[in-house]
């Protein structure tokens, strides 16, 4: 017996008893994040900054730091990116994803305004020299993360401005020219010393790097676009999309005609077809599978549409058709899907006799790109990609990252080489190695979406259509005002972190919540079991599902 109850009573108690736990969670927008950011986090702290203390200007700092801490390029990726941490936004099914995009492009734009300059993590010189080749957004993140350590670096970038295919491979009227180069010039600031028309193995042989530098870091882009393998695509009129991109932004002039075919459906076809437009031409899109397959951006896609680009689905090219050398049409012929095939989606199967021509007097194919191994043979694995271990380690001093690895987004290059640096200084200094994070997923169970009133999500204005084609590089899309930013902020649910609700310190009657000092984003109320009578009202009532039962 125990004070009169029998010892199996006692037992049946303690199981009724629901004990909360503050246990913090991965929400699903930063496991959705390609750069790895804490988008929570950094939201938080503007969305929150009236109980933080802080004034609005101390709220964007400290959250540009937190963003720039793992991504240099917040104005950037707020234009370009396609935003995969929204997808799976727990606000998404209520009444729309926060703008997530339209919030880091606002806060890029604002520290540019404000000529904040990226901050140094360690002092004192470190004595190792770092060499990268590329700079693109996998080399400029590596260098970025060696510098603010305080290591030598140096860029060897062939091409004559550096970015890579951010500067190379995006139009003017989606990423400016001018917010590219201010962000690198922040990187630069930190004493990255930058060597344009220098090709690593033209001008300057692979060994010569190994013997100057202590770690080498490979971080070439796919700039070399794939041709399409059919009769005809040999000649004048015909180009990759990466090539015709790259024409364009250099300022080179390009004879395209009145009728141009752009083939493929992803970002980069997408940006021929709108940017042919802008260069006065009637342009057809050829995607061999369906709307609901390609893999460009939807906005994108939309923009391109109402700009007047036609796009024909379920099509492929047979035969490039040419008359005295220059293009005259393009011979094409229907589809339709079958199977999955390795990528999951349907396999595009030709439809035999249903071949017809497309007027065309250029062609720009645009369905694949990858590295450029041209004066790299010494480093080139024999394959297309490069084949490296955990963090991008390749062999001993060597590492890569970007699309030297594999294809992807602008956002998973600058992660890949954040964590290649994040591991060759942790190798360096003989530190422990980093660790991924080990938080639990939230649970779309957990999050109480109906103790939030519903507000729309924010639309950054648009350039009218018929503008567009008149100031062929002005920028489409507008950052977002002061004002809609600090609304839309207000939105985020705070998945898997407290938020200072006080719910559970206003419906606890036995006071198990006591309120904090200090306090900050998840920790305003610390929670005493000595006090809690396990009614489990607390852990009923978090919206953002930060407490949980024990």
């Amino acid at each position: 017996m125990t004070g009169g109850v029998p010892p199996m009573e006692v037992a049946r108690f303690a199981q009724a008893l629901i004990r909360p736990q503050q246990s913090e969670k991965l929400p699903p927008c930063c496991a959705g994040c390609a750069t790895g950011a804490d988008v929570r986090g950094w939201i938080a702290v503007i969305a929150q900054r009236e109980k933080l203390g802080l004034f609005e200007p101390e709220a964007y700092v400290q959250a540009w730091r937190m963003v720039t801490a793992r991504n240099p390029f917040p104005a950037t990726l707020g234009r370009i990116c396609p935003h995969p941490c929204e997808v799976n936004c727990s606000r998404r099914e209520k009444d729309g994803a926060v703008a997530i995009n339209a919030l880091e492009r606002f806060l890029g734009d604002w520290a540019l305004k404000q000529q904040l300059a990226l901050p140094r993590l360690e002092e004192g010189a470190k004595p190792e020299s770092i060499g990268i080749i590329g700079a693109g957004p996998a080399g400029l993140s590596f260098a970025y993360q060696m510098a603010r350590r305080s290591y030598r670096v140096t860029i060897y970038e062939k091409e004559e401005k550096p970015g890579g295919m951010l500067y190379y491979g995006i139009p003017q009227y989606r990423l400016p020219e001018k917010v590219l180069e201010a962000e690198i010039r922040r990187i630069l600031d930190l004493g990255v010393e930058l060597k344009l028309n220098t090709a690593v193995g033209r001008d300057i042989p692979v060994q010569l790097l190994r013997e100057r530098h202590d770690v080498l870091f490979l971080g070439i882009g796919a700039g070399r676009g794939r041709k399409l393998g059919i009769t005809g695509e040999e000649g004048a009129g015909v180009w990759t999309g990466a090539e015709y991109l790259a024409h364009l932004n250099r300022g080179e002039p390009i004879e395209l005609g009145t009728e141009v075919v752009v083939v493929g459906g992803g970002n980069t076809a997408v940006d021929a077809a709108r940017a042919s437009r802008r260069c006065g031409a009637r342009v057809t899109m050829l995607y061999r599978r369906t709307r609901k397959e390609m893999p460009a951006i939807e906005s994108e896609i939309e923009d391109a549409l109402a700009e007047g680009v036609r796009i024909e689905y379920l099509a492929a090219p047979v035969e490039i058709k040419r008359d005295d050398g220059k293009v005259r049409a393009l011979v094409v012929q229907r589809m339709e899907l079958g199977e999955p095939d390795r990528s999951g989606r349907s396999r595009p199967v030709p439809v035999p006799g249903s071949e017809y021509e497309i007027p065309a007097e250029s062609v720009i194919a645009a369905v694949s790109q990858e590295p450029d191994w041209e004066y790299l043979s010494e480093l080139n694995p024999g394959t297309v990609w490069v084949q490296a271990a955990g963090h991008g380690s390749v062999e001993s001093g060597l590492w890569a990252g970007g699309d030297a690895l594999t294809p992807g987004i602008a956002g998973l290059a600058i992660a890949q080489g954040r964590q290649a640096a994040e591991a060759v200084h942790a190798q360096l200094r003989e530190l422990e190695q980093p660790l991924a994070s080990q938080r639990s997923a939230v649970s779309d169970r957990t999050i109480k979406a109906d103790y939030h009133p519903e507000k729309k999500p924010a639309t950054p204005r648009r350039m009218p259509v018929e503008d567009r084609l008149i100031q062929p590089e002005a920028e489409v899309q507008e950052t977002i005002s002061r004002e809609e930013f600090l609304e839309e902020v207000s939105r985020c649910f705070s998945c898997g972190l407290c938020y200072g609700c006080e719910y559970c310190f206003m419906y606890c009657n036995a006071g198990a919540f006591a309120r904090l000092e200090q306090v900050g984003p998840g920790t305003y109320f610390a929670l005493s079991l000595d006090y809690c009578e396990g009614c489990g009202k607390c852990i009923d009532l978090c919206p953002s599902g930060f407490l949980t039962p024990r």
